[in-house]
């Protein structure tokens, strides 16, 4: 024959062992019997953080993912992973507010680079002057390579300069100049660009009067000069050189063993 018993309190005898019931040991509000809470006595979500120990959790215990992936937070603070990235790829931040990326980085270093010299001497030039359109090659002397260059290049049709990539770009050149007469006192070179592949405007300019040496007629100098341009868009910022002279006798000195009139372009960073 059963038997209920119906109470609102049931306390200890003693206090420092609690009340057992059928088995069953409950000290303040808790059980304290060994193996007595399994989970289908717990009802969902009432284990809270508090009731995990500090580095309870192994590895072990942790959800399976995929090889390479790496948990982060998305914009609601819910736990995500993040894809695994390519070889080579480092993982970046993408803002506040956005999850991490692996990402590939900028290729270091200078990435274009080339040099273009005046191979035969220009000469009979006269005022007002000419835009720079023949005898140009890339430099090719010993030490230099015989393709000397970084990247895919710059290329030269009758004098302009397209480049291969966008970019900040120094253009540094250097001129030896001369004249026949000593009434040709003065000569000067420009440096021309063009953003929309038709209207070209001055960005550099040098002028250099020039020297008698000996005692021939013939009177010498020669001069450099470095500006930065920014080629935003390869089919429509070029480049070309503009000689301006106050007389007629000008020439412009070419070695196809030297750079003694040339430039050289070197890309230094992105746009």
């Amino acid at each position: 024959m059963s038997s209920i018993l119906k109470v609102d309190t049931i306390n200890e005898v003693t206090s420092a062992n609690g009340v057992t019931v059928d088995g069953l040991s409950i000290k303040d509000s808790k059980l304290v019997t060994a193996n007595s809470v399994v989970t289908t006595n717990v009802t969902d979500a009432n284990i809270t953080s508090g009731k995990i120990a500090d580095d309870a959790v192994t590895l072990a215990k942790m959800a399976s993912g995929t090889d390479g992936n790496i948990i982060s937070y998305d914009a609601s603070g819910n736990p995500v992973a993040i894809a695994t990235g390519n070889d080579g790829q480092v993982l970046t931040s993408t803002g506040a507010g956005s999850q991490p990326a692996f990402e590939t980085l900028p290729v270091g270093g200078i990435t274009q680079a080339d040099n273009w010299r005046i191979n035969t001497t220009l000469t009979g030039l006269s005022y007002p002057g000419a835009d720079i359109t023949a005898n140009w090659e890339r430099a090719d002397s010993t030490g230099q390579g015989s393709n000397m260059v970084i990247g895919n290049g710059i290329s030269e049709s009758s004098g302009v300069f397209t480049f291969p990539a966008t970019g900040i770009y120094l253009i540094s050149t250097y001129w030896e100049i001369g004249a026949t007469n000593a009434n040709d006192p003065y000569l000067q070179v420009q440096t021309l660009v063009t953003t929309n592949n038709s209207s070209y405007g001055a960005v550099a300019r040098n002028g250099q009067g020039l020297t008698k040496y000996d005692s021939s007629t013939e009177i010498y100098g020669s001069m450099s000069n470095t500006v930065l341009i920014d080629v935003a868009n390869t089919s429509n910022t070029k480049v070309k050189f503009y000689f301006r002279i106050s007389g007629s006798h000008a020439k412009l000195i070419g070695d196809n063993t030297e750079g003694k009139n040339g430039v050289c372009f070197v890309r230094l960073g992105d746009t």
